[in-house]
């Protein structure tokens, strides 16, 4: 016998408890196979975080090695984090996150998204970053019974997770139609998905690959799809707000789509995966947030869904650094950010234009054609007459130019990555290279 293990069912009773608490609740409802088995333990982190509080003599449960209170931290390793002491740089994070981190963002979605003023959402967890909140979503929510529905072109590692890690499938509408985004194929794709009585959705904005974010309208129109099929089935929206915020033409939707469902329905589950990596231009930091609202959950089923998040972190990377958040935590601190932020936005903005020059000058290709962009850090090109794999690996072999080839059919263009100068060379010398291989 295994104590604390409902043998019949393989699930431990912590898991137990936290799905009765989300029993009949939407984020209840949602739950994958992993999802139900999940816990967040009353082991050593929870011992160790009573311990912190109350050992004031000894604390002698965490596994770090400790002098004079401090955390043990090699010279050559502290010369290189000078604005840091030892605990905020080699000692353990909680496992949900630097709570100071955690109450900031959720500080920074309400001013930048002033509408979910007065709602109730859950406050962020902390992730390692956004891939690895997608990942933990999709085992929480995802498994063979459970397909995905995003839109089609998508960015290449959801496969990776949904399909080859998580053994479910993905469902894809196609984005675009006369220049702009379908609403119809969008509408088409959610009512055949509602048949079943579950909408899992995966909506990222501004979208990689193509650099789109949907106008207000068009934004309007999404959600009031999704609030007529809530009248028929559970929806759950995954906002991955990666590029948030990097918007650079007026009439753009400014705020997320998680804010626009936060009380749109009771049946409707809105994610936000978000966080600093491109937001605030901290890559290689890997910190992201998982942010939870429903018009249908109280704060109960948001510490409840939490403590699964939490378990799901605690089992799979224990946590996410310590120095990436402590410096992340300072640098929103530091009066010069903001202002280096609105430097580095209008860099991106003008590398946005000269690459709309571009493709404008090229408008009369029929080999490739530019999908609408408007936003973030791509764009993408539709090859009609060359398959995008031999294009890619033409400018690679015969130009030394770089581009990602999504699919047979897709070149993705980061020119968030190209300086200004280079652009119009950049663009002239694909669009020449398509027609040359097209006409082979």
């Amino acid at each position: 016998m295994i104590y604390g293990m409902d043998t019949n069912q393989n699930i431990h009773n912590l898991a137990e408890e936290l799905n009765k608490t989300l029993d009949g609740c939407i984020a209840g409802r949602f739950l994958s196979d992993l999802g139900k088995r999940i816990y967040f333990p009353k082991g050593i982190i929870t011992q160790s975080a009573e311990a912190k509080k109350l050992g004031k003599n000894a604390n002698a449960t965490i596994g770090t090695a400790v002098n004079n209170g401090e955390p043990m931290m090699l010279s050559s390793i502290k010369k290189y984090m000078p604005g840091l002491t030892p605990a905020e740089s080699v000692s353990y994070a909680p496992t949900e996150g630097n709570p100071a981190l955690r109450e900031m963002w959720k500080k920074f979605i309400l001013e930048k998204n002033p509408s979910l003023t007065g709602k109730n959402f859950s406050l962020p967890v902390l992730v390692p970053g956004l891939t690895a909140g997608i990942s933990f979503l999709s085992d929480l929510f995802l498994d063979t019974t459970s397909p995905l529905l995003t839109a089609d072109p998508y960015w290449e590692n959801y496969s990776l997770i949904v399909e080859a890690r998580r053994n479910s499938r993905i469902h894809t509408f196609v984005m675009f139609e006369d220049g702009k985004f379908s609403i119809k194929n969008f509408k088409k794709a959610v009512e055949e998905e509602a048949k079943t009585g579950k909408i899992r959705l995966l909506l990222n904005f501004p979208q990689n690959p193509s650099g789109y974010t949907p106008y207000k309208e068009e934004a309007d129109s999404i959600c009031a799809v999704l609030t007529e099929a809530a009248e028929n089935a559970d929806i759950m929206v995954w906002c991955d707000d990666a590029y948030f915020g990097l918007n650079y033409e007026q009439g753009i939707n400014s705020e997320s789509l998680f804010a626009k469902l936060a009380a749109a329905h009771e049946r409707i589950l809105a994610v936000k995966i978000d966080g600093p990596t491109k937001e605030d231009y901290a890559w290689g930091l890997r910190t992201g947030f998982v942010t939870f609202v429903s018009k249908g959950m109280s704060a109960p089923h948001y510490d409840a869904i939490i403590k699964k998040m939490m378990g799901l972190i605690r089992s799979s990377v224990s946590c996410a650094a310590t120095e990436s958040q402590s410096i992340i935590l300072k640098a929103f601190d530091d009066p010069s950010t903001e202002k280096e932020k609105e430097a580095f936005k209008e860099i991106l903005r003008e590398r946005y234009r000269l690459a709309k020059k571009s493709v404008e000058a090229h408008s009369g290709s029929r080999v490739i054609k530019a999908l609408p962009f408007n936003s973030g850090y791509f764009m993408c090109l539709r090859c009609i007459g060359v398959d995008s794999e031999t294009l890619r690996q033409e400018l690679l072999n015969k130009h030394g130019i770089g581009t990602v080839a999504i699919d047979e059919h897709h070149l993705r263009i980061a020119f968030s990555s190209v300086d200004s100068g280079k652009i119009e060379y950049l663009y002239d010398t694909i669009y020449k290279t398509a027609e040359e291989l097209a006409e082979k």
